[in-house]
């Protein structure tokens, strides 16, 4: 009897933790479709270096973002998709399809994230603690003060 009580009790402990992770992992944002109405679409060049003593990296920039809370940043490198990464209200995702890797969570994105921080940085929001963001007329420039990543460019409305 006692061996099949522990039995029982490690067979719902296994359960609950296996349904405990499950819980944690976000299913993918929806495609977005920038026809729809409320979209504001800029795109442009940017100069991406993922942190001190990486080389840099050159290519086209894409900042769409919604009136009902949505966000799509997306960095290519003609003709792949590096980096595609969008937000809503409630729950946030990041891909690097070359390297076939999706991040999600539920909330807010992580201030670590640069290319959540150019979304907010463009909106007028100031960046998150630990990132600098200038900003002149035709060019900008966000850096992550702690770890040197940074993204120099310009988008046109």
């Amino acid at each position: 009897m006692l061996r099949w009580s522990w039995n029982f009790v490690s067979a719902l402990v296994c359960f609950c933790l296996a349904a405990a992770l499950a819980g944690c992992q976000s299913t993918p944002l929806p495609k977005i479709n920038l026809a729809e109405p409320g979209w504001t679409v800029r795109q442009g060049q940017a100069i991406w270096r993922a942190g001190t003593g990486i080389p840099d990296m050159a290519g086209d920039l894409l900042v769409a973002t919604n009136t009902n809370g949505r966000t799509l940043i997306q960095f290519t490198k003609t003709p792949f998709p590096m980096i595609v990464a969008q937000a809503t209200t409630n729950a946030w995702q990041i891909e690097s399809p070359t390297q076939n890797k999706r991040h999600t969570g539920r909330g807010a994105p992580p201030d670590s994230l640069i290319w959540f921080q150019l979304a907010r940085a463009l909106a007028g929001s100031s960046p998150a603690p630990n990132w600098a963001w200038r900003n002149s007329p035709g060019h900008w420039w966000l850096i992550n003060m702690a770890n040197g990543e940074s993204l120099e460019g310009y988008v046109y409305p």
